[in-house]
């Protein structure tokens, strides 16, 4: 690539990678409104995420435009060309993190005045976990580290036995008490859209893997 060229996508390519890491703090402090809504049954809070939630599909396609200027007007190749593609599929697994959130929130405001089947206990720590992986990766994305990028994508299993617990859990109590079914369902709702967080942050994992080496491989199957 010739050295005007180098420089002008070096910078665009730059500025990008800045946006994505904003993307992931919008996301990851939707991730924690949402949860702090349902904790604290904050009706508020909850249409504050699903109102933010327009920030991040606005951030998320501002990226992907960047990318296809880039693709169209730099013609990367090789390990760029990489790196400009595996962008693009990573905004769009953290901007569906954000829509999970913003399920979460929805799923506060119909609970309206219900209260909480049970006390919370794995779904924070599902929350928290999806949080961490999110930040894991985000920094194994900057620092181009694959090994990271791994131990991350790992943790879902974590994330999957939670929501394994969870699930058994409610079913249980909706087979003994039919009359808490829809309270469970709310909850239920709840720990899967953390429990696809998860898989989300697994597959960003891989895009980085792939920056990095140049193979595409499935984890976590």
């Amino acid at each position: 690539m010739p050295e005007g060229t180098r420089s002008a996508f070096d910078r665009v390519f730059g500025e990008a990678q800045e946006d994505i890491l904003r993307l992931g703090d919008l996301v990851d402090r939707a991730i924690a409104n949402a949860l702090s809504s349902l904790q604290n049954r904050d009706r508020v809070q909850a249409e504050e995420v699903i109102r933010d939630d327009d920030a991040i599909n606005e951030l998320r396609f501002k990226i992907e435009e960047a990318c296809l200027v880039l693709i169209a007007t730099q013609q990367p190749a090789a390990s760029d060309l990489r790196a400009v593609v595996a962008a693009m599929n990573i905004v769009v697994d953290i901007e569906r993190m954000g829509d999970y959130a913003t399920g979460i929130a929805k799923t506060v405001l119909r609970m309206g005045d219900e209260p909480l089947l049970k006390p919370l206990i794995d779904i924070p720590r599902m929350a928290e976990l999806a949080r961490r992986m999110l930040r894991g990766d985000l920094d194994a994305y900057i620092q181009r580290d694959a090994a990271k990028a791994r131990d991350v994508a790992m943790l879902d299993d974590e994330m999957d036995h939670l929501y394994t617990s969870i699930f058994d859990e409610l079913v249980a109590i909706m087979a003994k008490d039919p009359n808490a079914a829809t309270r469970a369902t709310y909850l239920l709702w709840t720990a899967h859209n953390l429990e696809r967080m998860g898989d989300r942050v697994t597959n960003i994992s891989e895009r980085i893997i792939f920056i990095t080496t140049g193979d595409m491989q499935e984890l976590n199957v």
